[in-house]
């Protein structure tokens, strides 16, 4: 197995989550909280995160199978979801583009923030889902491969944790500036991923490299 592909899974979560530029919003969600209040809604939000990518990871392909949706046509289509969030992001207007009104509208309500919106979609939106069923598939099933992808999104829930842990130290060290920055630098990386799924997508859905090696099979 190639161990490195858990390292790509942690960095696409990573870029595509984008914890640090949703410092902002986080802070602005929980600015009316006690200090006690801000850390359950940062641990239920990133638990919440865990479960929902870790369900997604099992059930997913599952899903899949049952809607007769190929595994390349869904790459396709999570590619076109993350390149969409990636331009975004680019733009600067990460916010508007993960949550709609009727979600701002609900983010008013204390007891539902760490799910709703934090957790879902803010976090654990369509791009990081598709992600995870992408990247679960290329495991072939193994146990150690399960294992692994479960210990990534581990990994990254206690690293979103420290950072929202850390949100009003790191939103006045960086400031607004830094953290547009670090956004569409997590854009860039985003938007090359997309591109890539898309890419492995169309070329199992078509047979592309099959084809290129019949023609060089042929000349």
């Amino acid at each position: 197995m190639d161990y490195t592909i858990f390292f790509k899974y942690f960095i696409g979560l990573v870029a595509i989550i984008n914890p640090i530029g949703l410092l902002p919003v986080f802070s602005a969600l929980t600015s009316q909280n006690t200090k006690a209040e801000c850390l359950k809604t940062n641990i239920t939000a990133n638990a919440a995160v865990a479960i929902i990518l870790v369900v997604s990871m099992f059930f997913g392909r599952m899903i899949l199978e049952w809607f007769s949706i190929s595994l390349d046509s869904f790459r396709i289509a999570g590619g076109i979801m993350i390149v969409s969030v990636a331009l975004v992001m680019l733009q600067g207007r990460l916010e508007q583009g993960r949550a709609n009104i009727e979600e701002k509208e609900e983010a008013k309500i204390k007891e539902s923030i760490a799910v709703v919106p934090l957790a879902m979609p803010l976090m654990a939106g369509p791009g990081a889902i598709s992600s995870t069923i992408v990247f679960s598939s290329q495991i072939s099933q193994s146990t150690i491969g399960f294992l692994g992808c479960m210990l990534v999104i581990a990994v990254f829930s206690i690293f979103s944790f420290l950072i929202f842990l850390s949100s009003h130290l790191m939103i006045r060290l960086m400031g607004t500036t830094g953290i547009n920055i670090v956004t569409r630098i997590m854009g860039i990386i985003m938007l090359s991923i997309g591109i890539e799924m898309i890419a492995t997508g169309l070329k199992g859905l078509f047979y592309v490299e099959s084809f290129l090696e019949y023609i060089k099979a042929l000349s």
